[in-house]
């Protein structure tokens, strides 16, 4: 299995890369294959099977609208985070779906919408997609939303296969040991092997001008978050905080207290991450970074980067996605970048991890010091669970964001402070957040009924 830096970086819609992303691309993938088959124009009703976490949080990570929007022919790469609304209240009215945004058939939401708490046996996040007939069925299929808008199919979930590409790398790697025995055997940074390895699927100007676009996309996300204000939707009333934090710091008006005077840049990373994450949480446009619950950490960390190094350039901005996403695939391959699977230290731990990396590749740390700066990034996000209040991306992510931004840049400063050697390898942390997921009941692995979730509804 080959993973790409532009698998982890995707632009895509709010709030969740695993419950909106990842099962908007499957009902895209669904027509397409309706279409391949000659099915597409037959096709008289469409039924929509949610199990387990897409179930169980759906509604408020918004996946039915995904789905819908994903069977009207949208993709969430390209879909325009304004149409939703306007497009599911047409079809509440009228009991139609456009699919493939031109065929009409009949979409009764309390008939073909259907929620069911049973888990199926690959993934937490399923569901299954039926096709029928005027008199049969046509076709239905089961995908897995596999966490950072990863989809699998049931062919490739019974295959065992975390993906479907099979490129061939010149240094590929499945452990931080073999990527750091390739890098010291090549006389290669961690960014510059990253960088051979994307070269087998594009040329290495299409890769850096591919990165430059994703940070275009961070950068336009952040700026959207900091101008806007008002209540989050959702029900539970939280208000957008990043404008009015920026408004602050750029009045340099602070309260001379010992962190303002001596931690200031800190609100900087704070209301970066804040930014994006609200932003999230609102459905609009942003990177999952390795995914949306944690997407606001990479760009926190990036933007703070740029923001306070003198000289900062594009091609640091390469270097740094290059090297996070290096850590990522290590997270993936080796244990999950998924809430639902392995709780939120998959999604911040990982993110943390990435970050932590990226920033001390840019700072010129070497290959054993960036290993080391993910290893402490992740190391102290595990255990963390995942029990988002309500089924919303919004409390505690949104904060557990601004707060692993930080700890990202600890992490990379006392890599710097060291000489990369140290007692957990990052390897050993990976396989700890699998092991630790395992073990975590299911009532921690974002279903909203357990931790916060439950103690803020009863307090």
């Amino acid at each position: 299995m080959a993973i790409s830096v532009f698998d982890l970086f995707k632009i895509g819609i709010g709030p969740s890369s695993s419950h909106t992303v990842g099962p908007m691309r499957a009902a895209y993938d669904f027509v397409q294959a309706l279409r391949e088959k000659g099915l597409l124009e037959r096709v008289a009703r469409i039924e929509v099977k949610l199990f387990g976490s897409l179930s169980a949080t759906g509604k408020g990570h918004a996946t039915d609208l995904a789905v819908i929007m994903g069977l009207m022919g949208e993709r969430p790469d390209r879909i325009d985070p304004a149409i939703v609304a306007p497009c599911i209240e047409e079809l509440l009215e009228a009991s139609t779906l456009m699919l493939d945004g031109r065929l009409a058939i009949p979409f009764l939401w309390s008939r073909d919408m259907q929620w069911h708490d049973e888990c199926l046996p690959y993934h937490p996040n399923a569901m299954t997609l039926v096709a029928h007939g005027h008199a049969e069925t046509l076709w239905s299929n089961t995908y897995y939303s596999i966490g950072g808008g990863f989809v699998i199919d049931e062919v490739q979930a019974e295959r065992g296969e975390l993906d479907q590409d099979d490129t061939v790398l010149p240094y590929d790697f499945s452990s931080a040991a073999e990527l750091m025995a390739l890098c010291r055997m090549h006389d290669m940074r961690i960014s510059e092997l990253m960088l051979e390895n994307e070269k087998a699927w594009r040329s290495e100007q299409e890769v850096r001008d591919g990165l430059w676009q994703i940070w275009q996309a961070m950068q336009a996300c952040v700026q959207r978050g900091l101008e806007q204000e008002g209540v989050l939707p959702g029900g539970l009333n939280v208000k957008r905080r990043a404008a009015s934090l920026h408004r602050r710091l750029l009045a340099t008006r602070d309260d001379q207290s010992l962190i303002a005077s001596t931690f200031g840049a800190m609100d900087w990373v704070n209301v970066f991450a804040l930014a994006v994450n609200e932003e999230n949480a609102a459905g609009g446009r942003m990177v999952t970074a390795p995914t949306n619950g944690a997407a606001g950490i990479i760009p926190a960390v990036l933007h703070y980067y740029m923001k306070f190094q003198p000289g900062a350039c594009e091609r640091n901005v390469v270097d740094f996605l290059l090297a996070a996403a290096a850590v990522g695939i290590l997270c993936k391959k080796n244990a999950s970048i998924s809430g639902a699977e392995v709780g939120c230290q998959g999604e911040v731990g990982s993110a943390c991890a990435m970050a932590a990396a990226g920033l001390a590749e840019v700072m010129g740390g070497s290959v054993a010091q960036v290993e080391n700066a993910a290893e402490i990034g992740l190391e102290h996000n595990l255990g963390l669970t995942c029990d988002p209040v309500g089924g919303l991306v919004q409390v505690p992510c949104i904060e557990r964001n601004a707060i692993a931004s930080v700890k990202a840049i600890n992490a990379a400063q006392m890599s710097l402070r060291g000489d990369g050697e140290h007692f957990i390898s990052l390897d050993k942390a990976i396989r700890t957040m699998r092991d630790t997921g395992r073990d975590m009941q299911d009532k921690y692995k974002e279903t909203s009924r357990g931790g916060l979730a439950v103690n803020a509804i009863e307090c």
